[in-house]
């Protein structure tokens, strides 16, 4: 009752609610998240540590990691402490202000890391087809230069998102059924029209992540291509393996975005609890999962975290 009153008297807050529904499991809850996100913070860092002890793993590829697991760091860090902060002390408050900068910080991060995938899928394209010239054409300064790109592609392109929003009354309830401030969500819960707010952000999906889903399909492409052309019988086996973990990586990211639109689209026969939870695992999965399968898919990386994790 005192967050419902608090929704009327402070116009310049929101309520998080959880899980609605499932308040009295909240704790429960908050046990595989806040385990999966301390290993997703352990397995993050360890990667960033161990590449930025190595000189040998100071490669274009191993560059691309590390930017894999800072947007990784990030995504987990926008969501869970907060999600914990209500599952744990009922901290239920976010500022209108906190609610449309967590909205602004998880789309970059999210469309940073699809450009990352793409760069990642350029870089198997190059290590395959053309690799006498692979290290003239991707050097670590250019791989920086294309992170640094991708970061600015994604914060110029996610600021209206936040300034739409800005510009929408919210002359009723203020309560968000959720863990985390979601666009379109925060946008149903106005009174205004939300047209613009609907089109800019599917637009910016279809451009940015189709854009990136394109290239990777033509790097993969030109990568079948030149297989099939090799005589070795080896050689789809060799390509295979170089590219499993990232196929891997690509699959636990982009899938879930697109079952969770269409459950905002054709949904609505889904449990709002259910959709939450997954929503949730959706962050955290990829990021608990995505070093452990990169440290288990490349030998050097393995090799390298194994040095630092059994040595005596």
């Amino acid at each position: 009752m005192a967050a419902l009153n608090l929704t009327h008297y402070d116009p310049s807050t929101f309520i998080l609610m959880g899980i609605p529904g499932m308040e009295d499991a909240h704790v429960w809850i908050s046990i595989p998240f806040s385990t999966s996100y301390i290993i997703s913070l352990l397995g993050n860092f360890m990667v960033l540590f161990v590449v930025g002890k190595e000189q040998t793993l100071h490669k274009p590829m191993y560059l691309l990691l590390c930017m894999l697991a800072l947007t990784d760091i990030a995504k987990c860090t926008l969501i869970l402490p907060k999600a914990l902060c209500i599952f744990w002390f009922n901290l239920k408050v976010i500022t209108v202000g906190g609610c449309f900068s967590q909205i602004f910080l998880l789309h970059t991060v999210a469309f940073m890391q699809s450009a990352v995938l793409m760069t990642m899928a350029f870089d198997r394209y190059v290590a395959i087809c053309n690799p006498l010239r692979y290290a003239t054409i991707l050097t670590n300064a250019r791989v920086a230069k294309l992170g640094l790109a991708s970061l600015i592609r994604s914060a110029v392109f996610m600021l209206p998102l936040p300034l739409l929003l800005s510009r929408l009354p919210f002359c009723a309830s203020h309560i968000i059924p959720h863990t985390h401030c979601e666009h379109l969500l925060v946008a149903k819960m106005s009174c205004g029209d939300i047209t613009v707010n609907n089109t800019y952000g599917l637009l910016m999906a279809v451009v940015l992540m189709g854009s990136d889903l394109m290239l990777i399909a033509l790097s993969y492409g030109l990568i079948i291509r030149t297989v099939l052309r090799i005589s070795s019988k080896r050689a789809p086996q060799k390509a295979l393996n170089t590219c499993t973990a990232h196929i891997c990586v690509m699959l636990m990211f982009y899938s879930p975005i697109f079952f969770t639109s269409l459950t905002h689209q054709f949904g609505q026969g889904i449990a709002p609890h259910i959709h939450i939870i997954l929503v949730d695992l959706y962050v955290l999965i990829p990021s608990m999962l995505n070093p452990i399968i990169y440290g288990v898919k490349t030998k050097e990386l393995r090799e390298k975290v194994g040095k630092y994790t059994f040595r005596s």
